[in-house]
């Protein structure tokens, strides 16, 4: 998926990865902007409590830390929108600091999926897909675990382009 081209990691994408990127980096801006609910367990894993054992403490880093913290995610779910070609498929060319800025977008979208999901760490996601798949291999579970799947693909292949051009 992605590689390096001198400075730059580049990925070409065919339209049903530009939508389905589109999508996922929407509702992640949409969970953020209308439907920012502390109660949401999206929400706890995106903006976990500093102090799990002292709400008070956690709720008085989260008045100052939280706003930009979301602004942050917002922007960083817009990095991939304003780089993915409009419709159709397209070329993406990202330099290091956009690079990053969408491994932090796919990383909260993989925290998001996984969570509503309930993928835990020992999950195997063969298994589990396999499994939705002998469910119904038509729901939508095995679509999401299936997005789940290419974000993690999508997030490494990045990750192995960025090392090589971020040289500081």
């Amino acid at each position: 998926m992605f590689r390096r081209n001198g400075s730059q990691c580049v990925a070409m994408f065919a339209v049903d990865e530009v939508r389905v990127l589109r999508k996922v980096a929407g509702e992640v801006v949409g969970l953020l902007m209308d439907g920012f609910d502390h109660t949401d367990p999206v929400v706890g894993r995106l903006f976990p409590d500093i102090y799990p054992d002292r709400p008070e403490d956690s709720a008085e880093f989260r008045l100052y830390t939280e706003g930009d913290l979301k602004t942050g995610k917002i922007d960083q779910a817009g990095a991939i929108l304003a780089a993915l070609p409009d419709d159709g498929p397209g070329e993406v060319s990202l330099d290091g600091e956009e690079a990053e800025a969408w491994l932090r977008a796919i990383n909260d979208a993989r925290l998001a999926m996984g969570t509503r999901l309930d993928i835990q760490g020992d999950t195997d996601l063969n298994d589990e897909l396999d499994e939705a798949v002998v469910h119904d291999p038509a729901s939508s579970r095995v679509f999401q675990l299936s997005v789940y799947a290419y974000l993690g693909y999508l997030q490494e292949s990045l990750l192995n382009a960025l090392p090589e051009i971020d040289e500081r």
